[in-house]
This record gives C-alpha cells, sequence and structure tokens, in this order.
C-alpha cells in the first residue's frame, strides 16, 4: 500500500514540476509566436507547433476520447495526460522562438 499513500504521490509530484513549468511557459510563449508570425516578424514558421495545438485544442473539445469522460475520475485524468503531453511537445517546439524573442534586441521578455 505504500505506493499509493499521499506522501508517495506528492513526494512523485515534486519530482515533475519541470513538466508543470514547461507546460506554462508553452502557454504562455504561444500566443505571442502566434502574434509575432500573423505580423511577419517572426520566421521560421513552427508549423509543427501551430499543429499540435490545434490537436491539443481539438482533443480538448471532442466529444470522443480515448477514455470517456462520464467514467469521472479516469476520463479525466486521461484529458489531463493528454494535454499535458502536447503542450509539453509544443513548448520543444517553441526553443527557436524563445532564443530569437529573448536575444532580439526590439523585444522585451514578458
Amino acid at each position: 500500500m505504500a505506493p499509493l499513500s499521499t506522501w508517495w504521490f506528492l513526494r512523485r509530484l515534486k519530482s515533475r514540476v519541470w513538466v508543470t513549468k514547461r507546460i506554462l511557459r508553452a502557454l504562455k510563449l504561444f500566443l505571442p509566436m502566434t502574434r509575432d508570425v500573423l505580423r511577419g516578424d517572426f520566421r521560421p514558421v513552427p508549423w509543427s507547433a501551430f499543429a499540435m495545438m490545434a490537436l491539443a485544442l481539438a482533443y480538448l473539445v471532442m466529444p470522443f476520447d480515448l477514455i470517456p469522460d462520464f467514467l469521472m475520475l479516469i476520463g479525466i485524468i486521461d484529458d489531463v495526460l493528454i494535454m499535458g503531453w502536447l503542450l509539453n511537445r509544443i513548448d520543444q517546439r517553441l526553443e527557436g522562438y524563445r532564443a530569437w524573442k529573448y536575444t532580439n534586441p526590439d523585444m522585451t521578455p514578458s
């Protein structure tokens, strides 16, 4: 029963904080990147990041899921895991934009 204890869960969650930070960083950078791409300020366009964000949003709003949401806890955990995985991958695709934004003297980091 030890692996299911509260302390085990909290230690496991604490060891995965870096994933949460990457997810939040991806969400924070995606909208400014979209604005810069639409204005023509940033090239090359990271099409894979746009595709993954569209996939994440589609998975979130579609009534079809890997595990249906009517299976309360398991269905919601399924959505959270898949969204987290996709946002983590989006963050990896935004490395070029992040480097451009923070080294470009005209841009101020937000």
